[in-house]
């Protein structure tokens, strides 16, 4: 992609929803500072278009940390690594739901996270309960579960209990899987993925950038993710922890950032593109910028093991922009 992008032919094309090749998206990824304006322009356009001016909010709870026997090269939680973090087992269902009960002005989802590979029969039965427990004591939000690799039969048993959403990322492409995991593949997680499907829950699907991968590498998971045909879209940005081998990977540049972002809409115009973890760090005091770029939904409040923005900051922020939250 050389020269001056054709900005109307690009937000035109993806109104039509007509795909991107691999090479124009790896050229987009490609494109230097000069094309900042041109970039925002059009993520922020094609989101307009699709999703309007509302912004969906979701909260998490950290329901089940650390100890986890996988070996993600960036994640804080897992046992081959020396990050320091507090570790606890499930949480009661009275905690989880007393927690909900505070975010609930500030989500319409509500999202279960554990630590580990999946959840072993008993956690199953315990998440089941909570869940139910949700419904019986007046719980308003939408239950997303983020609860790992998961059998279709886990996956009934859960949304007969009444979980709406599942949350599995692909984290990174099918081809760079390797280089970040080796105690579980790639294939397995996109399997549970189509459990869920299968199932019948909203999918939540999206993947981490930041961990060494090429821009190649990147646009294929954001292909991939597409394939999965999810209906929110979580973008992460790596943000560094000590203990982790990870720990002394830069900071991921807010410049290509904004590139994923825009791409994320492009490639998927019409899906709930949400900005997770990294918001902080990398944006710093740009908060503003995903939504220009093409953003619709954020996580606030309360992470896992890194900063998270206090919902009422949110609220403030997209007041100030002019963007309703729904």
């Amino acid at each position: 992609m050389r020269g001056m992008m054709n900005i109307t032919k690009m937000v035109e094309n993806a109104k039509k929803k007509i795909k991107l090749s691999k090479s124009e998206a790896v050229g987009f990824l490609n494109l230097g500072t000069e094309f900042f304006n041109e970039i925002i322009y059009l993520g922020g356009t094609v989101r307009k278009e699709f999703r309007g001016d509302v912004i969906s909010t979701c909260t998490i709870i950290n329901a089940k940390s650390g100890k986890c026997s996988e070996n993600c090269r960036f994640c804080a939680q897992s046992v081959h690594h020396n990050s320091n973090i507090e570790t606890w087992e499930l949480k009661e269902k009275e905690s989880i739901a007393d927690h909900a009960k505070i975010d609930a002005p500030f989500g319409s989802y509500y999202g279960i996270v554990t630590s580990g590979r999946g959840l072993n029969s008993e956690d199953v039965a315990k998440v089941t309960e909570t869940i139910e427990y949700f419904k019986d004591n007046g719980v308003p939000q939408k239950i997303c579960g983020s609860l790992g690799i998961l059998s279709f039969e886990e996956l009934v048993k859960l949304k007969k209990a009444g979980l709406e959403r599942f949350h599995h990322n692909l984290e990174v492409s099918r081809n760079y899987f390797p280089n970040l995991c080796t105690t579980h593949t790639w294939e397995e997680r996109r399997k549970t993925i189509e459990n869920a499907k299968k199932s019948g829950l909203s999918l939540c699907v999206g993947g981490i950038f930041g961990v060494g991968e090429s821009v190649g590498d990147r646009a294929d998971l954001l292909f991939e993710i597409a394939e999965c045909d999810p209906d929110s879209v979580p973008l992460n940005f790596l943000v560094p922890i000590p203990g982790t081998p990870l720990e002394d990977q830069p900071l991921f540049p807010l410049f290509e950032a904004v590139k994923i972002i825009a791409l994320a809409r492009l490639i998927m115009p019409d899906k709930d593109i949400k900005i997770g973890g990294g918001r902080v760090e990398v944006f710093k005091e740009n908060q503003a910028l995903p939504f220009l770029a093409g953003a619709s939904s954020i996580i606030t409040g309360q992470l896992l093991t890194v900063k998270g923005i206090t919902p009422q900051d949110d609220v403030r922020l997209l007041n100030s922009l002019g963007l309703v939250r729904g």
